[in-house]
This record gives C-alpha cells, structure tokens and sequence, in this order.
C-alpha cells in the first residue's frame, strides 16, 4: 500500500513504528510518550563524550610534561589511568546533575530517563554507567590490541562484541545491557514548544498559588499536563466532572499542598488554572537563568 493510499490513522501508526515510540505511566497517573533515542544520536552522544572526558586527560599530561616530570616511560599507563578516572565520574555526575544528560546527549538532544517513569535514581546512573565499562570501553581497549591476543581470544573478542552491539539492535527501546539492569532507557529530547492558546486560557482567578506550590513541577510535568488538558478543554466544566479529571487535581493538590476546598465540578477550572500558573512562573524564572527541567530538578547545582 502506497503512502498516499494510508489513512492518517495508519500513517500515524507507521510513523509511530518507524521512531519508536514508547508510552508509559508517572505517578501522575497520565500518560505520557517519548520517542525511543536512535543508535546514531547514540553513537554520537558516546563519541562526543569519550573525546571531552579523553581530551581532559591529554590536557592534564602536556601540563605534566610541561613541569618536566620523567613521565615518558609510563605515558601510555599514565594515559589510561587518567582516562579512566575522568572519564567514570564524568559520566556519573553528569547524568546525575544534569538530569541525566551529560554535554555529549545534551548537544544531541537525548536523556536518560528511568524506564518506569519514575525519577532517575542514583543507584540507576551508577549502574548503567559501572556496566558502560564492561560494554564500551573493555571491548574497546581489547580491539586496539588485538593483534598480540591468540586466536582463541580473538574469536572471544569478536562474540562479545556480536553479542553487545546486538542487544541495541535487537529490543524495541534500544536498550543496551546496563540499561537493562539499570531499567532506563535512553529518549530523544526534542526542544518543548508550550502550545500558547491554553497558556491564554481566562482560567478562573478563584485559585490562587504561591511561589512554593508552583516550585514543586517543572517543565516536564508541564508538558505532561498539558496534554491531558488538550483532551479536556475548559468548555467541559460546565458538564458533569470526569472521574479522572477529579483524580488528578486531587492527585496535584496532594502534591502541590494546596489546602483550599476544590469542588468536584469545578476540577478541571483547577486544573487550566493550575497549568497558567505553572507556566507563567516557569517563565519568569527562565528570565532569570533558573530552568526547571522537572521536580527532580537540583536546586544550587548544574543547570
């Protein structure tokens, strides 16, 4: 079948297919998709990083040959040594303070997020990165001298590396193994446009928010609220209110600690007015440098 002969429903399902798109379920409660990253954008974001974190180590050798150190019989262990110092925390607090991107997926728009929707944890940068040595850099060390290995490791060499490119290519969200184990996945970050006619909706001035509320959510969860509101536009408040509609502004409240008394047909009033609220305050502090990517966000650190 011809593209021209699809249905937009059918061209949005093969699209769909084609980018790998994954859904899933926050605490929220509200869905929400990413697109799966691609294995180039991958592949850059890694080259990118192994020459900023190699090329530190360079910086830091020519210093040391410049004190004029006896370094030159032990520059190759010297170099490795440092190589992996830099590299394995940068890769760990990179992803750790810049919500898990480090400069390499940030100049290619990708990021690590935790694969149930949750918060990316610690113990999840840690792993996924411990298991990046065993995946990337082992196999890499071991293909610049394979020449001096016997055949016997050579043909271990090779399977390995089979086996660790083919699981990527082989799982739907392009996970690698310390992915798997770590349960994150990595998604591409496309920049977030907030659609303006909702942020112009006259929402109604009964609910009132204070700086600490609004604090609470970032940019993402804006988003993710967002679209919930475009399937639930502020004309249905006058109708009966939706069991979901009802548990979500419950849900934010709780969150949030908005105190005051929200009656169940006044919900989604809530709910618009809560999302103009949010965004002109997420607005106001990117004026003054201060971007709140999600309420993970780290207060004081990298932006």
């Amino acid at each position: 079948m011809s593209r021209a002969a699809l249905t937009p429903a059918e061209a949005a399902r093969r699209e769909e297919s084609r980018r790998r798109v994954m859904e899933m379920t926050p605490p929220e409660g509200v869905s929400v998709r990413f697109e799966v990253a691609s294995l180039a954008s991958r592949f850059g974001a890694q080259l990118l990083d192994i020459l900023i974190s190699a090329g530190a180590a360079f910086a830091i050798i020519v210093l040391l040959a410049l004190t004029q150190l006896p370094i030159g019989p032990f520059i190759g262990i010297l170099a490795a040594l440092l190589f992996l110092a830099i590299r394995a925390p940068y890769y760990i607090l990179s992803e750790l303070f810049w919500n898990g991107r480090t400069l390499g997926k940030r100049i290619l728009r990708t990021r690590v997020i935790s694969a149930d929707g949750r918060g990316l944890t610690t113990h999840a940068v840690v792993m996924r990165n411990l298991m990046k040595e065993v995946e990337v850099f082992v196999p890499g060390s071991l293909i610049l001298v394979g020449d001096q290995m016997n055949a016997f490791w050579q043909v271990v060499m090779i399977a390995w590396v089979i086996v660790l490119l083919g699981v990527p290519l082989l799982n739907r969200r392009r996970q690698r193994i310390g992915d798997i184990l770590a349960h994150t996945v990595v998604v591409a970050e496309p920049r977030p446009v907030l659609l303006g006619d909702l942020a112009q909706t006259q929402a109604d001035e009964e609910f009132i928010f204070t700086d600490a509320q609004l604090g609470f959510y970032g940019r993402f969860e804006l988003q993710t609220l967002e679209t919930f509101l475009r399937s639930h536009p502020l004309s249905e408040a006058s109708g009966p209110p939706k069991a979901n509609v009802v548990a979500l502004a419950a849900q934010i409240r709780k969150k949030i600690g908005y105190e005051d008394r929200v009656p169940d047909e006044r919900a989604l009033a809530f709910l618009h007015a809560f999302y103009r609220a949010q965004r002109e305050f997420l607005e106001r502090k990117k004026l003054f440098g201060d971007v709140r990517e999600d309420k993970h966000h780290h207060k004081g650190g990298a932006p």
